[in-house]
């Protein structure tokens, strides 16, 4: 496999987006802007491409699913979804959810994601199938059917090494770790304010 990053750059050099770059606006409740976010969600996915084995297709697919679930509503109504909060509000008024479902679900596969990076950062020790395996227990598998949970749980065991997956990110390790951090906590803080969101009442259907 040719390497995912430029020479002497790290794979998130290749990024379209980062979630560094999504606005959030602090004086609106945080709303997150849709566009960018989107972006970057998508960007986030070439990661699963970084990891290498097909077993990771499904979680893939997944999550561009739901990115289309939310960009098709703002297609739709543009105006009406310039932030995430404000395009699930305007959907549920029309007594719709299915964008709102799908940044639900997008939600959970970038918290899954999140979390397992931060525990293999914060575990110099643990492999990534650990990592992902417990990000996987904490965040999609409670809300999997049994049929789709054996199909995840394979992809949690098909990670490669960690310093296999490491290198495939960059030649220079700290500054991949420094970037990966950056971008990491950049990812966490959207994921907060969304699941945060998901979870209030104006995210009901």
């Amino acid at each position: 496999m040719a390497a995912a990053f430029p020479p002497g750059g790290t794979f998130f050099d290749t990024l379209k987006k980062s979630f560094v770059d999504v606005p959030v606006d602090p004086t609106k409740d945080n709303a997150i802007a849709t566009t960018e976010f989107l972006e970057a969600s998508e960007s986030l996915v070439t990661l699963f491409d970084v990891l290498g084995s097909v077993a990771f297709n499904p979680v893939k697919s997944d999550m561009l699913g739901n990115i289309k679930k939310v960009r098709d509503r703002q297609l739709a109504a543009p105006t009406l979804s310039e932030t995430l909060q404000d395009l699930v509000r305007n959907e549920l008024k029309e007594k719709k959810h299915v964008a709102t479902e799908g940044l639900l679900w997008l939600t959970r596969g970038l918290d899954f994601t999140a979390q397992a990076l931060r525990a293999n950062i914060d575990n110099p020790s643990e492999e990534l199938s650990a990592s992902f395996r417990g990000a996987y227990g904490n965040t999609l598998k409670p809300h999997h059917s049994f049929i789709i949970k054996p199909i995840f749980s394979a992809a949690m065991g098909a990670t490669p090494y960690r310093k296999d997956f490491y290198k495939k990110l960059g030649d220079d390790e700290n500054k991949v770790n420094e970037e990966l951090k950056t971008w990491l906590s950049a990812l966490e803080k959207d994921v907060g304010i969304l699941k945060e969101f998901c979870a209030s009442k104006e995210a009901k259907w």
